[in-house]
């Protein structure tokens, strides 16, 4: 399977298991859930509709045009399915990840490089800032162009590379939503003896070197 269709199907079913549970915690408006979840109003409305559609969640109407959603026997038994698929996904990607950081960073070392930035705000990232603690880098900062808070596990988050205000010696991908643009994206401005990425990204050194051309 293409790798960045795992992860938009990854992004997917998150998206649909987390308000499958703002709805079965008694959220019972749009806006609301829009609210916990921490989502566009648009992108709530599309996923409701595609769950009642599935029969997961249904809707009824309550005075002053309001609506109020729940869940249906299907909806409850597809919360479980997917909380089950979550957790072992997360276990399992924690292992690799945390595997792969650490070689990442053994790499970085040999190559004399200390202090690293991140691109990517991301689940793997957070690994990768917990890992370096053990494997002796410095993560200074993290680069990511769709950034929304100014800090994340400790770290500065800035939206491009420009905007860094400590030298690094190289830069990780830890972007899982589009890796290979992130990776090309930095590669082009910094050269790829200075770019390196966990294997669990797919990102082979024949593609690493061609994305200089």
């Amino acid at each position: 399977m293409d790798r960045a269709l795992s992860n938009e199907s990854g992004e997917d079913e998150r998206i649909v298991l987390n308000l499958l549970n703002s709805v079965d915690d008694g959220a019972q408006s749009q806006r609301r859930i829009a609210e916990e979840l921490g989502i566009a109003l648009g992108l709530v409305n599309a996923y409701l509709k595609r769950c009642i559609k599935k029969g997961l969640v249904k809707v009824s109407q309550a005075p002053a045009r309001r609506y109020g959603y729940y869940l249906t026997p299907q909806g409850f038994a597809e919360k479980s399915r997917l909380t089950v698929e979550y957790l072992s996904y997360s276990f399992s990607f924690f292992r690799q990840a945390k595997a792969d950081c650490a070689q990442v960073f053994e790499l970085a070392k040999e190559q004399k490089f200390q202090n690293l930035v991140l691109c990517g705000k991301s689940d793997l990232a957070e690994i990768a800032i917990l890992s370096a603690v053990d494997c002796g880098v410095s993560i200074i900062a993290i680069v990511d162009q769709n950034f929304n808070e100014m800090r994340f596990v400790g770290k500065e988050v800035v939206s491009d590379y420009d905007r860094l205000r400590v030298p690094f010696d190289a830069v990780i991908v830890t972007d899982v939503v589009n890796p290979r643009r992130a990776f090309d994206d930095a590669v082009r401005v910094y050269g790829s003896d200075r770019v390196l990425a966990p294997k669990l990204l797919g990102l082979h050194f024949s593609e690493r070197r061609g994305a200089e051309q």
